[in-house]
């Protein structure tokens, strides 16, 4: 079958599709073998509570990072391949041609970035005594709840929405981002990424509240991610879960009250 966008793809796509099948894969290696790791440690880990040394930092980092790699990269697997399309047939018509890797590097640093907010408010919230250890979850129902309420407020405002927006339309974003050669690939991914970040930045929150390495949680958050920005109803999506999500927070937050 040849109509289509999916009926369309060359060998170039298929490439990168396989490339980006096995950096996912790669990363959930990685935060099993983390989270094995921590199961070991954690006597150890609840005693190490009040500071952190380079190494701590380092390792939080290099976590964060690959989570966002792990959860993320699916979603935009749509983006990446249209770029990988468009770069295809402008080689083949010996226009300027640029590495689809070259674009996706610039999508993970934006992640990166991120990865580093969270890894500073890693530090902050666990040496205040408010994680079950360095990658637990919230021992604070006003964190938590708090997090929650702000997440579900946020899934109804127009910034979710616009970044939202960019998101579901890959090809969209394409047309109207392009930019040539390397310095405009690694522009356009990391303005990609800045929207996937303004979109989801509230959500990979909450795994503060849901544990920062509980993989079960992860894994649920990064199919909801990936249903909202490609499902034909993700701005309901993100509306309903606006909905639970402040109701939630809410519950946990009146707890002691009620």
């Amino acid at each position: 079958m040849k109509n289509g966008f999916l009926g369309s793809i060359n060998r170039d796509q298929i490439a990168v599709g396989g490339g980006l099948v096995i950096i996912v894969i790669i990363a959930w290696a990685y935060m099993l073998h983390v989270a094995a790791r921590m199961d070991d440690a954690m006597p150890m880990a609840m005693q190490h509570v009040m500071s952190w040394n380079w190494i701590d930092w380092w390792s939080m980092l290099s976590m964060w990072s690959v989570m966002m790699v792990a959860m993320m990269v699916p979603s935009a697997t749509p983006t990446i391949l249209i770029y990988s399309k468009v770069n295809s047939s402008r080689k083949e018509k010996s226009l300027p041609y640029v590495p689809t890797s070259i674009f996706l590097s610039g999508y993970i640093v934006s992640w990166i970035a991120f990865s580093v907010m969270a890894t500073i408010a890693n530090w902050a919230i666990h040496t205040q005594g408010l994680l079950t250890g360095m990658m637990g979850a919230s021992t604070s129902s006003i964190l938590g709840g708090c997090l929650l309420v702000a997440a579900g407020i946020f899934q109804w405002t127009p910034w979710k929405y616009a970044c939202l927006s960019h998101c579901r339309t890959p090809m969209g974003f394409i047309m109207t981002e392009w930019r040539e050669g390397l310095f405009g690939a690694i522009r356009m991914g990391l303005k990609h990424g800045a929207y996937c970040v303004g979109c989801c930045w509230l959500l990979m929150s909450l795994l503060f509240v849901l544990g920062i390495m509980n993989l079960i949680w992860v894994g649920v958050l990064a199919a909801f991610v990936l249903v909202e920005k490609l499902s034909p109803k993700g701005i309901w999506i993100s509306r309903v879960s606006g909905l639970g999500f402040f109701a939630w927070g809410s519950l946990i937050v009146l707890q002691p009250y009620l």
